[in-house]
């Protein structure tokens, strides 16, 4: 009887320890990719504003990994969005991104929503590059947290898990955008 209570006020304490832990973690996850892209700042602007190019280079919408994409009409500009469906390790899987922000000189703001994840605010910034001929852009990821300790332990690890993602989906972009200047 000892050793049981002596088991339950450890893992009591452990649990208050790894709490009290991840109060020092932040409430936010943030993950951003920037670089440049050889390529007018329209071009690349044009790209990302219409969802339906997205299959191409943005790897959480290519072929395989999205499942079923239904895209609003129109699938371009500010109000655009698209959802999705499918399995994932046998579970069903659902989400939909919505542009709430598009301006050509400012670039593409999106909220992204999937079923047992955090929501995202998520923008693709762009600016002209210094010589002129080129883009700038930044792509972030935002994510609250909350304060519960799994989800700020899983936003310390979001760089990690997310950003070779993010490198990714801007390599292609640039191959796209630089293929049609």
């Amino acid at each position: 009887m000892r050793f049981i209570k002596l088991l339950l006020l450890s893992v009591l304490c452990f649990g208050v320890l790894i709490f009290l832990i991840s109060l020092l973690l932040p409430s936010k996850a943030i993950v951003e990719r920037s670089g440049v892209i050889d390529a007018p700042l329209p071009i690349v602007y044009s790209e990302i504003n219409d969802l339906n190019t997205w299959p191409e280079w943005n790897p959480w919408a290519a072929p395989g990994v999205a499942g079923n994409l239904e895209y609003s009409n129109p699938a371009v500009g500010q109000g655009a969005y698209y959802t999705w469906s499918g399995m994932q390790k046998e579970k069903p899987v659902l989400g939909k991104v919505f542009i709430s922000e598009s301006a050509p000189a400012k670039g593409v703001h999106y909220n992204m929503e999937f079923n047992a994840m955090k929501p995202i605010s998520a923008a693709f910034d762009l600016k002209p590059s210094v010589d002129g001929k080129g883009t700038v852009i930044r792509w972030r990821l935002e994510t609250h947290l909350g304060l519960l300790p799994w989800w700020k332990f899983r936003g310390f690890l979001a760089d990690k898990l997310t950003g070779p993602q993010l490198e990714d989906g801007l390599t292609k972009l640039k191959n796209i955008c630089e293929k049609k200047k």
